[in-house]
């Protein structure tokens, strides 16, 4: 007999085709949630470079020279960004101010209190925006390795019920179940460590542009306060 026709298959697809149902069932889940996790990584890379070339080129524009109003009336009606929209909603409670005339300092005071909140509330809305899908990173991330344990431990027992039922316990009978339930242990960390890796990356880059909306916003609210000690 060749005993090269004999060896058993190590392959991944042969792997997964000799595995157990329920092991099976785990590592379709581990590659459906390895699938969804790719497609947040690609997406939140796109996003985070487009976000932040935006943010480069308004913030060129904004201390190029030009008057705010200027720059927020290029932005449009209906900007797609965050920092225009900032810069419209601070520069619209200020010419509604404005408009009603001189104002004490208590009524300044009240003015830059108003847009320091409503920058807020458009930082946070941001933010929340930019943080979409992290929480699926986070659970990819901290479940995979456990759900492929699971998956290795069940796929043991199974092996082991094999052997017990053939009477054979040579590694030519061992093997083969044994790296059927490894195999899902190896497909567990495959999905978990690429989330994990990107939702410490994307969390740290959420802060980054928390922080770079929050800065801008400061700098709006300093120019809305420079105008106001003219006025009052």
């Amino acid at each position: 007999m060749d005993a090269s026709a004999a060896a058993p298959n190590f392959s991944f697809f042969a792997l997964f085709m000799q595995a157990d149902w329920v092991v099976k069932g785990v590592m379709i889940g581990l590659i459906l949630a390895s699938l969804g996790s790719w497609a947040v990584i690609l997406d939140k890379l796109f996003r985070f470079t487009t976000l932040n070339r935006a943010a480069d080129r308004f913030e060129e524009q904004v201390t190029g020279g030009r008057s705010l109003e200027d720059v927020a009336g290029e932005a449009g009606a209906n900007p797609p960004h965050a920092l225009p929209r900032m810069l419209q909603a601070a520069l619209k409670e200020w010419r509604d101010a404005k408009a009603k005339g001189a104002m004490s300092e208590n009524q300044a005071a009240f003015l830059v209190a108003r847009i320091d909140r409503i920058l807020d509330n458009q930082i946070a809305r941001e933010t929340s925006k930019v943080e979409e899908g992290l929480g699926s990173l986070a659970i990819v991330a901290t479940a995979s390795p456990f759900i492929g344990l699971f998956g290795t431990v069940w796929g043991i027992m199974h092996a082991f019920q094999n052997i017990a039922l053939s009477k054979n316990t040579s590694l030519a009978v061992v093997a083969p179940s044994i790296a059927e339930a490894l195999f899902a242990t190896a497909v567990g960390l495959i999905a978990a460590i690429p989330a994990y890796i990107a939702y410490n990356k994307f969390s740290t880059d959420a802060g980054k542009y928390a922080g770079r909306l929050e800065g801008f916003a400061d700098d709006l609210s300093t120019a809305i306060q420079r105008r106001l000690s003219e006025r009052v």
